[in-house]
């Protein structure tokens, strides 16, 4: 049973008590509900917002995670990618997470730029000052929001898959090759595979990393399947005029490294699309019943 309201500490309180939760919006969708929640973050040190679609029924449901990209919240996805109708009839829950620390205090770049800092998480935890308090995506996707969503949802823990989209594409795959026994199923919108050799991964894991790019490795998706593929089959769907393909994104680098390591992909270039939430939800029912059937 899902319990609200029941808040044992302000959100403005010290961490280290015992963690908050609310309810910030709740709308009935395809017979289920979609809403959206804030607690505090012990591993972020900060407070969150996540959206969480949940079917009709008592459940336990599979669970879905889904990592957005660049300069998103957690709004993008449950606004435009039009997944809580398959959802809905498939029976899943869907977790959309914030996709970095917010809030007073938490470091931004001092240039203000989109693809690092605010938004811009990575999916990585951070060594380096001043990111290392607050920037620590990698452990809240992993452990500490799964732990609050099996707690608080009607979910089963385990049915577990992880999907996302660019720069959340890269959590989904380097956190399904690093877990796979927790997140079972993983597909990717665009993903950013090859993050040590691109603009916007060496950016991102430059700073919160450091300069050693031995570092970077454990976030690479080309390097980790290469290293320890999975028993999975990963699905990939990529635009074929997405305009950062030949700079920043670069899947066929992925098709070779898992081919190599013998890791099952399908990559499906998909003619005249773009990055956007359009090429999303065109594909996003292809994607919920790959999970679905896996889950």
């Amino acid at each position: 049973m899902v319990h609200f309201g029941l808040a044992v500490r302000h959100l403005n309180a010290p961490y280290g008590l015992e963690p908050f939760m609310e309810r910030v919006s709740s709308t009935k969708s395809f017979g289920g509900t979609q809403g959206v929640y804030r607690h505090a973050s012990e591993t972020l040190s900060c407070d969150m917002k996540f959206a969480v679609y949940t079917p009709a029924g008592k459940g336990p449901f599979p669970v879905l995670y889904w990592l957005s990209g660049l300069t998103c919240t957690e709004e993008n996805f449950i606004t435009k990618a039009g997944a809580q109708r398959v959802a809905s009839e498939l029976g899943l829950v869907i977790v959309a997470p914030d996709t970095s620390p917010r809030g007073e205090g938490v470091p931004d770049d001092p240039e203000g730029a989109y693809d690092f800092g605010l938004g811009a998480g990575f999916y990585v935890n951070a060594t380096q000052e001043p990111w290392a308090k607050h920037y620590k995506m990698y452990d809240y996707v992993t452990k500490e929001l799964p732990a609050l969503i099996e707690k608080e949802f009607p979910v089963n823990a385990a049915r577990c898959g992880i999907f996302g989209h660019s720069m959340g594409g890269h959590g989904a795959i380097t956190i399904h090759l690093k877990n796979p026994a927790k997140f079972k199923t993983c597909s990717a919108f665009a993903p950013i595979v090859a993050p040590s050799d691109v603009p916007w991964g060496k950016k991102a894991l430059g700073n919160y990393l450091g300069p050693d790019e031995g570092a970077w490795a454990d976030y690479d998706s080309c390097k980790l399947v290469a290293k320890a593929p999975s028993e999975a089959e990963i699905l990939i769907d990529q635009g074929g005029a997405d305009n950062f393909l030949a700079e920043q994104l670069q899947p066929e680098r992925f098709g070779k490294a898992a081919q190599a390591a013998g890791q099952g992909v399908i990559i499906r270039m998909q003619d005249g699309y773009d990055h956007s939430y359009y090429f999303i939800a065109t594909f996003m029912e292809d994607h919920l019943r790959w999970h679905g059937e896996r889950l």
